[in-house]
């Protein structure tokens, strides 16, 4: 199976962001997050080459739809997956 890679960036505010790292279907054209990663200031190198390897080593071991689940929009495998990791308190 083959996957487009995503990224999409959320600005938290002025010292974080968090990119989702998002695959779409080729075959069915639907999308999923495999993962959310958060940045803050000041920059961490070291964090974002464990989280490249990261992000490599989960498609190897797992297709991203079936991590995730498929959702028709970006938008909607995004609340979705911010839904199960993130819940409201």
């Amino acid at each position: 199976m083959m996957f487009r890679a995503i990224d999409i960036w959320r600005r938290v505010n002025d010292s974080e962001v968090v990119r989702y790292r998002c695959f779409q279907s080729l075959r069915t054209g639907r999308y999923c997050v495999q993962s959310a990663d958060s940045y803050r200031l000041p920059d961490n190198l070291n964090q974002e080459r464990y989280l490249e390897r990261q992000y490599i080593q989960l498609l190897i071991e797992q297709a991203p739809d079936e991590r995730g689940g498929a959702y028709d929009t970006l938008e909607a495998a995004i609340e979705a997956h911010d839904a199960e990791f993130n819940p409201p308190r």
